[in-house]
């Protein structure tokens, strides 16, 4: 099982580096195939995407994709937002969380159909510290508890509705997966929720594919960037709603 699980850690980890999310959408629903349950899938999951944003974002500043003003603004709101977290996974049935997935993954695919192509490269407007604080907050609380960072949900709305750069909202989306799975790991630690052994040991192997990734997402266009992360997410929704059906 360990080896199978570093493999996984390095292929999750190329995904958060080249999609810039935290690894836990796709890393919950496999942990979950492989016989986890989905409360020890998001505390695995969130100490994963507290090695591999920490790595990406810093590799992401060394290229100077970072607006590290706004980020931090998101990212301080979505650090509130996740100290909710354990108490809505110890309180909410499984389903119900699974469905909230589902949900995530409905709206980042809906927001990036209705994208324009003419919006990714855009220049960012000024946006309200306070609006970006509440968005954070919103995500973070939710995310973390469905064991995935929250630039699933945080890039679509930056550049869907407040008119980020594509990858630069990439790159703000795992910033802000920092903020979010630390909130959350202590929160998720404070009930119980966190399988340290089995996150360490995934967490340690995605550092290898985060590298990988960032590299290659300078490599792709806009719109060969865009049409991959809209098949992510449809990954992403096919494997959770054979979970929650049954299937």
């Amino acid at each position: 099982m360990e080896i199978l699980l570093i493999l996984v850690g390095i292929v999750i980890g190329g995904m958060s580096g080249f999609f810039g999310i935290g690894g836990g959408t796709m890393l919950v629903p496999t942990l979950m195939l492989l016989g986890f349950d989905i409360k020890t899938a998001v505390g695995i999951s969130v100490m994963q995407m507290v090695f591999s944003s920490l790595y990406g974002s810093w590799l992401n500043h060394r290229k100077g994709h970072l607006n590290f003003q706004e980020g931090l603004v998101i990212g301080l709101g979505g650090f509130a937002g996740a100290l909710g977290s354990g108490w809505l996974v110890k309180t909410v049935p499984e389903i119900v969380l699974e469905s909230m997935f589902v949900g995530v993954v409905l709206f980042a695919l809906y927001r990036f159909f209705k994208v324009p192509a003419s919006t990714e490269g855009e220049e960012e407007h000024t946006l309200s510290p306070f609006l970006l604080a509440s968005v954070g907050a919103v995500i973070g609380l939710f995310a973390i508890s469905m064991g995935i960072g929250g630039s699933i949900l945080l890039t679509p709305i930056l550049v869907g509705v407040l008119h980020y750069p594509l990858k630069k909202a990439v790159s703000a989306g795992l910033f802000f997966v920092v903020f979010s799975s630390i909130s959350g790991f202590i929160s998720l630690s404070m009930v119980g929720h966190i399988d340290y052994w089995h996150g360490f040991l995934i967490g340690i192997a995605s550092l290898v594919g985060v590298q990988v990734g960032i590299w290659l997402a300078d490599r792709t266009g806009n719109q060969k960037y865009k049409r991959a992360l809209i098949a992510l997410y449809v990954v992403i929704l096919v494997l959770m709603l054979k979970k929650v059906l049954g299937l």
